[in-house]
């Protein structure tokens, strides 16, 4: 009996000129799928075998790609696996949020090799800048030091900070918008110190990316990362690549305004992690902050539990305005958020209120639980770069 499982691709092109987009589909193919054989390539991306053959040549001469042990099936003829090569592509993802900054290397296939973290002086991107560039700098140097050719294969920086970008601010020294980092040349002082090509992006996107790459969106072309970090935000998966709006602060959905108590409020005072810890009276630079939310909720808290049922109500409308208007395959819940809170906030966001995501064929739940690590956001701008040297995109196709 032939094992003939469904494959995962977007399609190639057999038209003359589009060789860079087709190899970006290979690439794109194997890493949703893991290892395939040529036959199986051309079929799912609707390439010639002899247009197969030549880009799967020319990767494994590029050294991204490699042939694995040969298998059979059934009665047929064995056929050789083609798989990517974890190490042929690195790149580094860095994170500057309020008071922290990470920085994480990752291979071609996402895995984490190397990440660091530090914390922001107060003073904004004056006193903060050198403290980002001699992180990132760490984790380059520690990256070179493991794998000889890392420098060689080193694609690009991805930057992600919360948004959003370019708008007038009251107040420039409020925490919530980090107005002075905003204002700053970021992308300029980045590149210039490092001497990389650099990517910006805001958390919620960098956290979808992650999510894209090794999540709960793996294989998805319609998902949205409701994002709960300091802020809330909204990654958007739209036709299989991540949608930014015409000034990079699509999905901000943390400053939806809200009605209680005849007030008006942004969603993010009411449900993010800013207000835990407001609500809990903890400092958002203490320690080990992450470990004692995390056993806090663990235990049942009733301070805990007293947010959660709070947060929750706002949480659950911002997932059927979300499925109202993207109808997304499914909602995934994803963040800085430990493991234990998350879990409890997910249960006490049932039922869903009903919108038209609630259909009787349903392949995905309508709400599920993604990444909660503090490093997904500095792991999902890592994955950017990565993205943008082999992902089949849009634009790809256009500057090719």
């Amino acid at each position: 009996m032939n094992d003939i499982r469904p494959i995962r691709a977007t399609s190639g092109t057999n038209h003359e000129g589009t060789s860079a987009h087709n190899r970006r589909v290979i690439i794109d193919a194997l890493r949703l799928n893991g290892a395939l054989s040529r036959a199986d390539l051309a079929r799912a991306t609707r390439l010639t075998k002899q247009t197969v053959s030549n880009i799967i040549e020319e990767l494994e001469h590029d050294g991204l790609v490699t042939s694995r042990e040969t298998v059979r099936r059934g009665r047929g003829q064995p056929s050789t696996p083609y798989g990517l090569v974890p190490e042929g592509a690195f790149a580094i993802g860095l994170q500057i949020d309020r008071h922290i900054t990470r920085a994480i290397a990752v291979d071609l296939v996402g895995n984490v090799l190397i990440r660091k973290e530090a914390n922001l002086p107060a003073g904004g991107p004056a006193t903060g800048t050198p403290v980002v560039l001699q992180l990132v700098e760490d984790v380059r140097s520690e990256l070179k030091q493991s794998v000889a050719q890392a420098e060689k294969r080193l694609v690009g920086l991805g930057a992600a900070m919360p948004g959003p970008f370019g708008i007038e601010q009251d107040d420039a020294d409020n925490p919530w918008m980090m107005g002075a980092w905003q204002r700053f040349p970021l992308l300029e002082t980045l590149s210039a110190g490092t001497g990389l090509n650099v990517t910006l992006q805001n958390d919620a996107a960098a956290c979808a990316t992650a999510e894209r790459m090794v999540g709960a969106a793996h294989g998805l072309d319609h998902a949205v990362c409701l994002y709960v970090g300091y802020g809330i935000g909204a990654g958007l998966i739209l036709g299989g690549e991540l949608y930014s709006g015409a000034h990079g602060n699509a999905g901000e959905i943390g400053m939806a305004l809200l009605t209680a108590g005849g007030k008006q409020t942004q969603l993010e005072h009411r449900a993010s992690l800013a207000s835990l810890y407001d609500h809990l009276g903890v400092d958002p630079m203490a320690p080990d902050l992450y470990s004692l939310i995390d056993k806090r909720a663990a235990a049942d808290d009733p301070d805990i539990l007293a947010w959660i049922e709070r947060a929750a109500i706002d949480l659950r409308w911002s997932v059927q305005l979300i499925e109202t208007i993207f109808d997304p395959q499914t909602v995934i819940l994803c963040g800085g958020a430990p493991i234990a809170l998350a879990t409890r906030l997910i249960a006490a966001m049932q039922p869903l209120l009903p919108s038209n995501a609630d259909r009787p064929d349903r392949l995905l739940p309508r709400l599920q639980l993604g990444m909660t690590d503090p490093w997904a956001v500095a792991r999902g701008a890592a994955a950017e770069p990565i993205g943008h040297a082999f992902d089949p995109r849009f634009q790809a196709i256009l500057k090719s």
